[in-house]
């Protein structure tokens, strides 16, 4: 027996099987790093169509956890399809630096009592720190952008451009100063924005509480009474008993039904549906004597319930029926929005409003009864103050849903300060409000999932104006003089506020703070205090529109400094999504982008959300180590995003398993192109051989569905189609079928060559396609394509050298889909056939296909060639009238009978062949190999 294993044309690569990327990656990104990329990019895309993708800036503060990940991931994946697509599509990352959290960390670490000017270096130093250790975070994951160069809300730029993007709704007629009921945080010591609050379940004192009327006469009068036959008292029902001392009136419903109800020793005004659930949870027993609505108690007095004041009844639409309230609410304009703003509309000034709580949460010392006495401690004691005064009408303990502020998960409330506001609802100097332009900017922006624009609309529909200032160190200022008798701002502010920007731009924040009001106002200086509030941290980044793209980084858009696109969590249609479309329509009467894309949160396979306790956190370092980035890059990229997205151990597994399938195709495909140079080897399409053109055409028809699933954000739809094509129309099929062909024909011959061709064309644009997605791997793949090429996949873009076949071909796209169909059902019949121990191989077999009229056209056509693609030694055709012994299949019209060959096998092919033994000097081989040794005339296929 000779060996001709030399005669063969047997696969060869230095592209690895095993991935070691954990090992490879940093390597890469070295590589990546030397070669400038990013710049490189830049360079080959200036005077492309722009496309800008503006980076929400994650906080500075902690390591990157799954979460910045999985945002990260995505953004570079719709950055590089884009630049992939033609773009030129910069990314520029971003950091968010001022703030509370930061500030809190410094003086946990070095005090609460430091210097002002040393509290904010020791901010700027933790922060830049944080960066550091991000940014290497980010790079490791594979993100491509300005590293080098990102912008941060503390460089000087970035904060005087805060500034000046203030003075523009100053300009607008948009901020104002006003006393209001803002979150408030006893432990921040300062205002929370809507979205640094969170709901929680707060354990609180349920109380009902009596209110004694002061004029009995009026409220005869308002239930068509002469007179009361008793004393009477309206009752209220509230969870906040901190909230009673400061008690300045009482809401009814104007359209509610009310009654008087006699229970003994006096009346009691309840709503009248709830008078029977009210007298159980008092303990008492009553008649109803009277009804009237709401709208005729109107302005009627009660006593306070322990100070010497009054509080009228106020008509308020907000009042509700539920069961375990009593129609009537109990309000402190100070301590309650809807309070505040319906004692506002009955004329109560900003003077005359109570607020005794201090920004530490306690009553100041002159509150009689209660001062000194921090609010949640002093519940009990109010309760016990009104059960002497004979006030309480029912006490309980009852567990509800309730502010909380997001960082320090201690419980919140609403309390009335002075500071400095965006108004939603004010006529700016164009005669339309904040409200009405950001809602046009709603439904001027294209969603992603659809589902955000209601939710965003809702949300500006219903918010409250915006509170902006803090009362913080480490944040850019709000340069404002206020004159110390009028408290109004200087009539040069807008002016002002440019000269403070210039030296904050020069010398950061310090430069305001250190500033002496002289140096700007001269004589007029000892008129004016100088404003020491800093701006709200989502002003910060939700002004980045403003000095990011037409300050710190200019993206020159032809139509202005505008985003493409804005990609965060689902979280921040409430945050980043919803300060920067304030500012835009303020500032450019526009949202600052043309799109918004929200990605859900991430979990556990159960659903569970990630944490230390449960012992399901998947940290993405932990993964790179272990995995690989681009294990996680294809996890991003396989899960839908518009939800919650499932990452564990196990699901990483199964990614991983994805990944060896495209791994291991592309190294076949680079393993067959061993001896092939493209510029000498490659054929015309038209030269091809059938089977050969179709697989390129059908790459050229996924590129094209790729093309527009990236175009459309739908990441996971990419991931299935590279997949898929790996697994079905490489793996199963296509691969299989040229294996021979590729190994037994002449190295130099129109078959292979052919096979080749295609498969050079096909991982040239596989390489592509994953790019984005697998960007590691999808280098590696790039670099081992033969023939001349750029220094890096990241530069390409999409290949353009896929032939298509004619519509009306006759081995067109239904021809090779049928036979695709038809193998696929012979290999499920070989299989069973193998495990009955019927045949040991497929090249073992022959088959007699049972088939229709129709079927037997198509593979008729393939005449013998059709043997090489159902990888059988022979292939018979008969009408499937005569099929009744046969097994049959899932495809119509096609039955199946597998028998063992009686043929001896080639040694070299493997075929069990009639003619083997029949060739002098080669004893072992069949006649068609003995054609394809190297001295021979060699084969011609023309299908397969």
């Amino acid at each position: 027996m000779s060996d001709y294993k030399h005669t063969l044309n047997l696969p060869e690569t230095e592209f690895p099987m095993r991935g070691m990327l954990p090992k490879r990656e940093p390597a890469r990104l070295a590589q990546w790093q030397e070669m400038d990329i990013y710049h490189r990019l830049r360079e080959a895309r200036a005077g492309r169509e722009l496309f800008v993708l503006h980076d929400g800036p994650p906080y500075a503060n902690g390591s990157i956890h799954i979460g910045h990940a999985l945002n990260k991931i995505l953004k570079d994946i719709i950055v590089k399809s884009k630049n992939l697509a033609g773009f030129d599509a910069p990314y520029v990352p971003g950091w968010d630096c001022h703030g509370l959290p930061i500030e809190h960390k410094v003086e946990t670490t070095h005090g609460k009592h430091l210097e002002s000017q040393q509290a904010r270096a020791l901010c700027r130093e933790y922060a830049a720190e944080q960066i550091d250790e991000q940014r290497q975070g980010f790079i490791r994951l594979g993100v491509m952008g300005d590293w080098a160069n990102p912008y941060r809300t503390m460089d000087f730029t970035n904060e005087a451009g805060e500034i000046r993007a203030l003075s523009e709704m100053v300009k607008g007629g948009y901020v104002f100063k006003g006393l209001k009921p803002v979150n408030w945080c006893f432990d921040c010591g300062s205002a929370l924005a809507e979205a640094e609050v969170e709901y929680a379940d707060k354990q609180s004192d349920a109380i009902d509480v009596a209110f004694s009327c002061a004029e009995p006469e009026k409220l005869a009068a308002a239930f068509g009474m002469d007179t009361l036959p008793k004393p009477a008292a309206v009752v209220i029902w509230t969870t906040t008993p901190w909230t009673i001392p400061a008690n300045q009136a009482l809401n009814v419903h104007p359209e509610f039904t009310y009654a008087l109800v006699d229970v003994g020793n006096r009346l009691l005004l309840l709503a009248e549906e709830l008078v029977e659930s009210c007298l159980e949870r008092f303990g008492l027993t009553g008649d109803i004597i009277a009804t009237a609505s709401g709208e005729r108690l109107e302005l009627i007095a009660f006593d306070h319930p322990f100070y010497p004041r009054r509080s009228p009844v106020y008509l308020a639409d907000y009042v509700e029926s539920d069961v375990g309230s009593t129609g009537i609410v109990h309000s402190a304009p100070a301590y309650g929005v809807d309070d505040f703003n319906t004692c506002r509309a009955y004329g109560m000034s900003f003077d005359e409003i109570e607020s005794p709580v201090g920004s530490n949460g306690v009553y100041a010392d002159d509150l009689p009864f209660f001062g000194g006495q921090m609010i949640w401690k002093a519940n009990l004691q109010i309760v016990a103050k009104l059960d002497a005064v004979d006030a309480l009408m029912a006490h309980q303990s009852i567990t509800h849903s309730y502010m909380h502020c997001w960082r320090h998960k201690t419980p919140v409330i609403y309390r009335a300060t002075a500071q400095w506001f965006v108004g939603m609802d004010l006529a700016g100097h164009d005669g339309r409000t904040l409200r009405e332009k950001a809602l046009e900017g709603v439904e001027a922006t294209t969603f992603t999932p659809a589902w955000g624009k209601a939710r965003l609309h809702a949300m500006i529909a219903n918010r409250p104006d915006w509170c902006i200032s803090r009362q913080r160190n480490w944040g850019v200022p709000i340069p404002f003089f206020l004159h110390k008798q009028t408290g109004e701002l200087h009539p040069r502010t807008v002016e002002l506020m440019e000269e403070a920007a210039k030296r904050v731009e020069a010398e950061g924040i310090d430069a305001w703070f250190n500033l002496d009001p002289a140096e700007l106002l001269g004589d007029e200086a000892e008129n004016y205090d100088k404003a020491t509030d800093t701006l709200d941290v989502w002003f910060d980044s939700g002004t980045t529109h403003y000095h990011v793209l037409r300050g710190s980084h200019p993206y020159g858009h032809e139509q202005g400094p505008r985003a493409d696109l804005y990609l965060e969590g689902s979280d921040q249609h409430r945050g980043w999504f919803h300060s920067s479309l304030l500012t835009g329509a303020a500032i450019d009467g526009h949202p600052p982008y043309r799109q918004l894309l929200t990605h859900g949160f991430t979990v556990d396979e159960k659903g569970r959300k990630q944490s230390k306790s449960l012992g399901n956190v998947v940290a993405p370092q932990a993964v790179m180590d272990k995995m690989g980035a681009d294990i996680l890059r294809l996890w991003v990229a396989s899960a839908d995003y518009s939800g919650e997205m499932a990452v564990s151990d196990e699901i990483l597994k199964r990614t991983a398993d994805v990944y060896r399938r495209i791994r291991n195709t592309s190294r076949f495909l680079l393993a067959n192109l061993n001896g092939f140079d493209p510029e000498r080897d490659a054929l015309a399409f038209d030269d091809m051989l059938a089977l050969d053109q179709w697989v390129v055409d059908r790459a050229a028809q996924l590129q094209s569905r790729i093309q527009t699933a990236y175009d459309e954000y739908r990441f996971l739809d990419v991931y299935q189609q590279v997949h898929g094509f790996c697994a079905r129309e490489l793996g199963g099929f296509y691969l299989d079928v040229i294996k021979d062909r590729q190994y037994t024909t002449q190295a130099d011959s129109v078959a292979r060559r052919s096979a080749q061709t295609a498969l050079y064309h096909v991982v040239q644009a596989l390489a592509r396609w994953v790019a984005p997605i697998i960007s590691f791997t999808a280098e590696e793949i790039f670099e081992n394509i033969p023939g001349s090429r750029a220094d890096s996949v990241l530069l390409e873009e999409y290949y353009t050298e896929l032939g298509t076949l004619a519509d009306g071909a006759a081995m067109g796209r239904e021809f090779w889909e049928r036979v695709l169909n038809v193998k696929q059902a012979v290999n499920k019949c070989l299989e069973e056939a193998r495990n009955a121990k019927v045949i040991k191989g497929s090249l073992a077999a022959e088959v007699t296909l049972y088939v229709d009229d129709s079927l037997r056209s198509t593979l008729e056509a393939l005449g013998d060639e059709l043997r090489f693609v159902m990888l059988t030694s022979d292939v018979h055709l008969s009408p499937l009238a005569d099929g009744e012994a046969a097994e049959a299949t899932e495809l119509d019209g096609l039955k199946v009978a597998v028998m063992t060959s009686e043929h001896k096998k080639c040694e070299r092919c493997w075929h069990h062949r009639p003619d083997v033994g029949q060739h002098a000097g080669h004893d072992d081989l069949c006649g068609r190999c003995v054609s394809n040794l190297p001295d021979g005339k060699g084969e011609t296929r023309h299908y397969a």
